[in-house]
This record gives structure tokens, sequence and C-alpha cells, in this order.
């Protein structure tokens, strides 16, 4: 069964079944009958087709005779949870094998009718069937819509400016390019570089993190490249280096402006030989290693300075991402907020809601020098000191001021109170709305704020508006 455009249509889908009985003449009435509600019926009087079938064609439901001479429904329901793992399999069989039966329903199997069939038995078992088939598919697609609007493997964002980010990032993950990632501290250049390895093809082989800015120049070397026993004083043993760990995988190399001149020579010249040699060794060893770095520094300035080396600059920047600071894109914050809160709750044990709106609007109108970093502290703050189960203005940070909102608006009750996660398994439209209508409340009303917000333009916002009946 296709996906719609409009999830609402789901149910209006006519249902795909199999049906499996090695008397034709049984399976036709089965199919028949079926037919009546709207099933779309393959007949097989052949299990070893059906089994063929199963793994070539697309089915909601099966149904399937349980003794069958050359494979049984047993066979057929296994093949189906194998191929077709969204699919329901009802099983028809006599009083003699029902002990089978209640076995297959432990394996997996929807249901089980007795022999002689009763129609309307099943029909409403078909339908009943599949339509819980349409509600796991319609979550999953529900779910992977959500995931390419507002994130990707963690990369939360729904501005105009995260839009293109990710989709740079689902460009350039399933490759081997060498990625530079610049923006200010606490952008969540780190998640990024996760993102771009659980993206790869390297996903399973180590994501190995080094910050340069926290490394003493003395040690810095040895900890890329790894030490033999005796290289210098105190190399009491052999020491493997972080590029020797990341082989297969990715090496993310953090604050590489800081990276000494003597350093960056040596890791230049890894880049473009693939090959590496321990200190006190002259035994050199094949690393096939992704590199990611990011920096808050502004390198082609430092280039210009004669602090960066200008060919390592242009071999680091062959995909440059720029992440912008979150006062630039502040119509991300409240699924920030929701994912955080979801996190906090869940790691440590509290039960809160929220935040109100209150709070909410004053957590979108503070500037965030420290960015998504900060604003994850305080959201974690919040929920470790709250005293009454609500996150609202008393709850805030004290660096963040209260913005100015009707004592009405206080309780957690607010659509905001409940939160992005709510809002999984629910039709798309009800998302589209709850997101126009934070948009709106954030902005005072303001319509083409929210519709930067929003990522969308003004005119659509309007004919939404009025679609969602939200003029008030």
């Amino acid at each position: 069964m296709e996906i719609p455009d409009d999830l609402s249509d789901l149910n209006r889908y006519r249902i795909r079944v199999l049906v499996v009985d090695d008397d034709e003449g049984h399976a036709q009435a089965v199919a028949e009958s079926l037919e009546r509600i709207n099933c779309e019926c393959i007949v097989s009087s052949s299990s070893k087709r059906a089994l063929d079938l199963i793994q070539s064609d697309s089915f909601d439901v099966v149904v399937t005779d349980l003794m069958m001479d050359e494979y049984d429904g047993l066979d057929i329901l296994e093949r189906t949870k194998v191929e077709l793992p969204d699919a329901e399999v009802i099983l028809l069989t006599g009083h003699g094998t029902i002990n089978s039966a209640v076995a297959a329903m432990q394996g997996g199997a929807y249901t089980y009718l007795t022999k002689p069939l009763d129609i309307n038995e099943l029909r409403t078992s078909v339908e009943k069937a599949a339509s819980r088939v349409r509600l796991i598919r319609r979550n999953a697609e529900l779910n992977r819509r959500l995931d390419e609007k507002f994130g990707f493997e963690g990369v939360i964002g729904n501005s105009p400016a995260m839009h293109r980010i990710i989709e740079k990032l689902k460009n350039v993950a399933p490759t081997d390019a060498t990625v530079l990632i610049q923006g200010e501290s606490g952008t969540g250049k780190e998640l990024v570089a996760r993102a771009i390895h659980q993206n790869s093809d390297r996903k399973n082989k180590n994501f190995v993190p080094l910050n340069i800015s926290a490394l003493p120049e003395s040690i810095l070397e040895s900890e890329l490249f790894g030490h033999e026993a005796g290289a210098f004083t105190g190399a009491v043993t052999k020491r493997i280096g972080k590029f020797e760990h990341a082989i297969g995988g990715t090496l993310f190399l953090d604050e590489i402006g800081e990276m000494p001149m003597d350093t960056q020579i040596k890791l230049l010249r890894v880049l473009e030989d693939r090959k590496i040699s321990r200190l006190g060794s002259n035994e050199e060893r094949t690393v096939n290693v992704r590199l990611v770095a990011a920096t808050n520094a502004p390198l082609l300035e430092m280039v210009e300075k004669g602090t960066f080396r200008q060919d390592l600059y242009y071999r680091l920047q062959v995909v440059t991402i720029y992440l912008p600071p979150l006062r630039e894109r502040r119509g991300d914050i409240p699924l920030l907020i929701d994912h955080f809160m979801k996190d906090m709750t869940k790691r440590h044990g509290r039960e809160v809601t929220g935040p109100t709106r209150a709070a909410r609007q004053s957590l979108m109108a503070y500037d965030w020098p420290g960015n998504i970093r900060q604003l994850r502290n305080a959201v974690e703050r919040m929920v470790l000191l709250d005293n009454d189960g609500i996150l609202d203005v008393d709850d805030l940070p004290e660096e963040i001021a209260p913005v100015g909102v009707s004592e009405d608006d206080h309780h957690a009750g607010t659509p905001a109170a409940s939160g992005f996660d709510s809002l999984v398994g629910r039709p798309l439209r009800d998302v589209e709305r709850y997101y126009i209508e934070q948009a709106l409340e954030l902005t005072g009303g303001k319509r083409e704020e929210a519709a930067s917000i929003l990522g969308i333009g003004e005119r659509t916002l309007y004919r939404k508006i009025k679609e969602y009946d939200l003029k008030s």
C-alpha cells in the first residue's frame, strides 16, 4: 500500500490481501467475499508460489490455510514476517489443528479462524488487521516526515538556515570529503560532526573526537600520531594515537585554529599521503580516516596574518558548513527546548510540564551568547530546580529576564506545554496547526516574523491562518 501525500487519505486505500490455500475453490470463495468489502485479492493455490509472491510483492494482509501439502501456513507466516514485517497474517484452520494455530499466534500471527468460515468474522478480522497495518505505517511515515522537517540524526532545526545546513549534510555525509565546520562556541559543531559520521558508511567504526585547545603543545603530536616506548621522557610504553584509533571511521579535530604550525605541517602531510609515523618510529602506517575539523576562529584571517597555513586551510575546507548562532535562528528554540526537556526529565527522573507560555517567550527573547550549549544547560537547571512540576518564569535562570505575559497564560495546559512528542502519531494537519499557533504566539501575531520562523512565505501563512481559523 503506497503512502499518500495526505496521511488522512490512508483509510480510503484498498486493502491488498494474499489468499493462500491449496484448495483453489475455497481460496477463490475467500477472495470473492473479501473483494465485496473493497479488498484487492491475489489468490495462490500453490504455497511455493505464495512464498515467491511474498518475496516479490507487497501485501497488507495474508490469509493462509494452516495445513497444506508442500509448505504449510507456518512457513507462510515465517516468510511474511521476514519479507513484509508490517503485514499481518490470518491463519485458517480446522478444529483438529487449533493447537498448531495457537502456536502460530505466538510466532506473530494476527489471529486464527476455524473452518467452516464465518464470512462476517473473516471480513471483520481482515479489516481490523489492515487498520493495524495502516496505523503502524502512518506513524512510521509521520515520524519520517518529521525527521526530515525538524532534524537530521540529532541536528534539530526548522529555520531556513538549518534547512540549508541539513540539505548540505545529507549530500556530504555519504562521501569521504573533508569537512570544516565553523561557528561560535556552543553552536553544536561536534553534534554536526557526529551526524556526518552516523550518516556515512563509516558509522560502524569509531568516531574519535580531539579538542586541540585542551592539549599542551608538547603532547599534541603524541595524541594525534601515537608514540613508541622510549620516544621521549615519560614514554614508558607504546601508545596508539587518535589517527590509528579512528581507522575506518572519523577523526574530529575541534578548535583546529589552535594547532601549532609544526603540527599543521605534519597534519597536511597525513591528509595528502594517508600515512602516519608514530613518534620514535620510522615505520609508516596507512590510515583510512575521514577528517572533520571545527573552529570558532576566523581561519581565513589567520591565513592572511600567517598564523595558519594556507595549504592546510584549503585542504580542510573541501566542504565548509557554517553554523549560525542561536540568536540568528530563534525559530528553532521551541524545538530545542522540547528536545532538551524530554532528555532531561528522562535523565533525572523528574516529572514536569511546560514551559508555560510566559517562560517560553522569555527563553525566545534571550540572546543566548553561549548558544545551544547554554540553552541546554538552562533547561537542565530549570528541570532540576523546579519545585511545583511546572516550568514557569520563576524557574528561569537569573540571567534571563522574564518577558511580560498575563497571569492567565501561566499554566501548563497551554499548547506549548504539551510539547513536540505529544504530536507523534497525530494527523499532519494537527502538527502543522500546532507550530503555526506557536509561531504566532511567540511573535505576538506578527505574520512576517512568524513566517520566517516557520520557513514559509507570508502568503502561505496567511492562507493557513484562514484554513485553520486562527484569526483570533
